[in-house]
């Protein structure tokens, strides 16, 4: 299942200021000011902020994915509700405005109802401007580079946008399709975390990746050709 990283004080894959006008919709993740007003067009998908009526369309996507995306992130649980779906919306809206994360709801242009996953992207140290990217992609979505194409979209987000030098991606131990998608992006791997997030009673190792600014190619691509 690909299903990135937790952020470290919210545990899940998984934004600047107010979204409200009208979206400026741009293509290959190529964005302008302010970030929170643009939906990003990422090859054969749409990204953007969330919005409150998006909470049954997350709901839905949860519980179709719940049995894969337990077994790497923690929230994915038994006692995940609508409740809990609103209650990330409202937090994500929140995040926005706070400039601490930017969540983007992954759907397809043609199927603007229909929840695909969540990519995100947020500040590690802003001092040392090294930023964090997480995603999940429902089940029946997977395998087919939806991952890939939300992900690097927030590549091209951090490093062109946001003014990130590195950008990391933690993944939990066993899930050799997050992996895959870090590869064929260009992040390398740097080494494990051990037991460092709790998944369903079990402490459970993360790989962390990375990819540098300079190692990113020109044209919205990274430097490594992607397999």
């Amino acid at each position: 299942k690909r299903a990135a990283g937790p952020r470290p004080s919210r545990f899940r894959p998984l934004i600047l200021t107010r979204y409200g006008r009208q979206s400026a919709i741009l293509n290959d993740g190529q964005i302008r000011e302010p970030l929170s007003q643009a939906e990003i067009r990422a090859g054969r998908f749409v990204l953007r902020p969330f919005r409150r009526r998006d909470t049954a369309s997350l709901h839905r996507a949860v519980l179709a994915s719940r049995d894969e995306l337990a077994e790497f992130l923690p929230w994915a649980n038994p006692l995940y509700t609508r409740a809990s779906a609103a209650g990330f919306v409202r937090e994500s809206i929140r995040s926005w405005r706070e400039a601490k994360a930017y969540d983007f709801a992954v759907r397809r242009p043609e199927q603007p109802d229909y929840h695909v996953g969540n990519v995100s992207i947020w500040h590690v140290s802003r001092g040392y401007h090294s930023g964090e990217i997480g995603y999940w992609i429902r089940t029946g979505e997977t395998g087919r580079g939806a991952a890939t194409e939300a992900a690097g979209a927030m590549l091209r987000v951090g490093f062109d946008r946001l003014g990130m030098n590195r950008i990391v991606v933690r993944i939990a131990a066993g899930n050799s399709a997050s992996e895959q998608v870090a590869r064929k992006l260009g992040f390398t791997w740097e080494g494990v975390l051990r037991e460092e997030v709790k998944i369903s009673g079990r402490w459970v190792d993360h790989s962390i990746w990375s990819i540098l600014k300079r190692e990113y190619g020109d044209g919205g691509h990274p430097s490594r050709p992607l397999s």
